[in-house]
């Protein structure tokens, strides 16, 4: 799911071929034309970018030919940077784009040199990341070693780069090449992408391409009369550690045209991409700064004198179902008992602020801003089953964006703590640019370690053990980042399993890097009253066995909701008068749902944990939070865990085993004669659950307090 989708889509065609673009944002904004590049990728290549940049900027997307939507010429005259350029100044004059800086990288950091020699009056900047002009200085030793159009007898490294190689093995090139371009440990999600772009057009493309490049700017005397018809500022981004393109090429580059210069000290090839928070902030910046003041929006800005402002927390509560929400509304409330005073602004997205909305708390304007990670995961998700760890890693793109968002609502905003309920975005690219915290930081989690699915095999299990040793590096070389990590349980919750191959235990590692809070539920199970005085209240019988279904806040979980609903009938034939209630939560349309007799479809529950209490048997996914509700208040369920969801799966499943609560259902094996079965058994099964304490929040509140 994107970050961010066009305003408009539209496309060009000069001399017989047709280039797409998008435009994200106001037209009557200061515009930023992202150029394309080699076609070996797409214009996704800036997708860490455009969601950004369209907060406060028109953005223009330009597709290059041989890829994504844009046409595939066979004739290598076609792929001359010239014509590239040119497809950008047409898409620029069809979207009616007045003045505008230009973007590029590597090969597209040329096609925005041209663009901007050939429309001085109407280019007000460029920014190339390491820009490939190949005759300002020779080619990396490595990879000058080998001929492009000779059969040759090596076939590996370099060698790869190379037309018979491609023709023989093209994704084996692609591979190779994508690894080179992302120098930068850690770095398997954007080899993933690229290899992906690069498979989506063929070797006769970029073969084609190497020949017109043969014809492009061949010479030095070329390049340099090109920059020095360049008359708008420059800004050069380099990574140090580049693989594809020697810094002297960048340096050049700023030696001709009086530019600036950002190097990015161990970065690769594409640090758009590998570091966006930085790149992004450098084009910013210069976009600001080169925009003419007759197109610059006006500002307004309060500041407070610091001995004036009140003890302020920012709190971020995961939309990833929204057990996370109750938890921190419950621990909100207990802070502000214990620190009378303290302001709790939320950034939050639907379906949280809908929670929050019911009690009454302050949630940041800037909240609309973000992209919906719960909408991600959603569409992410195939009946019953939901590749967590795939599906957090996909949301790369979205998680950047937020980012972004929260970084600024911090930098404008004053506050004293931050508080991340399994803020992914913030707890990363705080630890990949340390320099941007401002403010205290608790972490909170109710889960510690990436672990992969069997069926993943050992590319799953590779894949998970990097994600955890750069979180443990993160968190070895800056400590100072996670001023509190909390853990949402006990010692005992965490898993027995290790991080990975030479990595350390999961327990141990959490045990020296958390303080442990007891798991929250929010309320007090002994507060609620009894269940008959519920029942009344709520309006359910209290002459007839009820039976709750829930499937969260997350979207995910129809395929649970009608497998129910047809085991249902078989199930009230051995059970008199059996009711079922199904709450479809807020993401969920329960219209379309089947109405068997003696159910009754609920939409969202604001206080679900008074319905979970009242009822005599459960049915639910594996999620943590209404599991454990159901453990505070005793009652028998069956629990469903999505197939492939790694924390229902292991983590929350190795949690209620501890407990000695719920029974498993395996969703594998699932089938509605079995769900009735189950659950006939279930509204009869004693409850032997370990206690759960009340007093979590005030544990947690307690530890976040001391940061103030």
């Amino acid at each position: 799911m994107r970050a961010r989708q066009p305003d408009r889509t539209g496309s060009v065609t000069r001399d017989g071929v047709t280039v797409g673009f998008d435009v994200y944002g106001d037209g009557n904004a200061p515009t930023v034309v992202l150029a394309p590049t080699w076609a070996i990728a797409q214009t996704e290549h800036w997708k860490a970018q455009i969601p950004v940049l369209a907060r406060r900027y028109r953005v223009l997307t330009v597709e290059g030919r041989g890829n994504g939507r844009a046409d595939r010429p066979s004739d290598p005259a076609a792929y001359l940077f010239a014509e590239l350029a040119r497809d950008l100044v047409a898409a620029m004059d069809a979207t009616d784009t007045r003045r505008a800086v230009v973007a590029g990288v590597s090969c597209g950091g040329t096609v925005a040199l041209l663009a901007a020699a050939a429309e001085p009056e109407r280019v007000t900047g460029a920014v190339v990341v390491g820009p490939n002009l190949w005759s300002l200085a020779p080619p990396l030793p490595e990879r000058a070693v080998y001929s492009f159009s000779d059969e040759l007898d090596v076939d590996e490294g370099w060698a790869l780069y190379n037309e018979h190689a491609w023709r023989r093995d093209y994704p084996r090139f692609a591979e190779f090449f994508w690894g080179r371009i992302f120098t930068e440990p850690h770095s398997t999600k954007q080899i993933e992408d690229g290899v992906g772009w690069a498979l989506e057009t063929d070797p006769e493309v970029l073969i084609a391409w190497e020949s017109a490049c043969e014809l492009t700017l061949a010479r030095r005397d070329n390049a340099l009369e090109l920059l020095g018809r360049v008359r708008c500022p420059v800004l050069v981004v380099h990574g140090t550690a580049d693989g594809i393109a020697p810094q002297a090429r960048s340096e050049a580059v700023a030696e001709a045209t009086g530019a600036d210069v950002l190097l990015i000290e161990g970065g690769g090839h594409c640090p758009q991409a590998r570091d966006p928070i930085r790149v992004n902030r450098a084009i910013l910046e210069f976009v600001e700064r080169v925009t003419p003041p007759e197109d610059r929006p006006r500002q307004r800005r309060t500041w407070t004198r610091a001995l004036r402002r009140p003890p302020k927390i920012l709190y971020l509560s995961s939309p990833i179902g929204l057990g996370h929400a109750r938890r921190d509304l419950a621990i909100a409330r207990q802070l502000r008992a214990q620190r009378p005073g303290v302001q709790v602004d939320w950034l939050a997205q639907d379906p949280v602020t809908r929670l929050l909305a019911g009690a009454d708390e302050r949630i940041h304007p800037a909240s609309a801003e973000l992209s919906n990670e719960s909408a991600h995961i959603a569409s992410e998700a195939h009946e019953h089953r939901l590749h967590a760890f795939q599906a957090i890693r996909r949301l790369d793109e979205i998680l950047v964006t937020n980012f972004s968002v929260f970084q600024d609502v911090v930098d404008e905003g004053d506050y004293d703590l931050v508080v991340g309920d399994e803020a992914w975005d913030v707890d990363h690219f705080w630890h990949e640019n340390p320099e941007l915290k401002r403010s205290a930081f608790a972490w909170l989690t109710d889960f510690v370690g990436w672990l992969p699915m069997p069926d993943g095999g050992e590319q799953e299990a590779a894949l998970t053990a990097d994600y955890n040793a750069e979180m443990i590096e993160h968190i070895a070389r800056f400590r100072r980042v996670r001023d509190r990590a909390v853990f949402v349980g006990e010692p005992d919750d965490i898993v027995p399993d290790t991080f990975g191959p030479g990595l350390p235990r999961i327990r141990d590692w959490t045990m020296d890097h958390f303080d442990f809070s007891g798991y929250i539920t929010g309320f007090d199970p002994a507060a609620l009253g009894s269940r008959s005085e519920l029942r009344r209240r709520l309006g359910y019988p209290d002459d007839a066995p009820v039976v709750l279904v829930t499937v969260g806040g997350s979207g995910v979980g129809e395929t649970l909701l009608r497998m129910v609903l047809d085991a249902f009938p078989r199930a009230r034939k051995g059970i008199d008068g059996l009711r079922m209630y199904v709450v479809c939560g807020p993401r969920i349309e329960g219209g379309e749902l089947p109405r068997p007799d003696g159910v009754e479809i609920l939409g969202y529950v604001q206080d679900l944990h008074h319905h979970l209490a009242a009822c005599d048997a459960a049915i639910v996914q594996g999620g943590l939070t209404t599991t454990m509700e159901l453990v505070a208040t005793r009652r028998p369920f069956l629990y469903v865990p999505l197939g492939d969801h790694f924390e229902q799966q292991r983590h929350v499943h190795h949690r209620l085993e501890r407990h000695r609560a719920g029974r498993f259902v395996d969703q594998a094996t699932l089938d509605p004669e079995e769900l009735a079965v189950a659950l006939a058994e279930q509204l009869t099964a004693p409850v032997d659950y370990l206690p759960v304490p009340p007093d979590g929040a005030a544990r947690a509140a307690a530890l976040l307090a001391d940061l103030l």
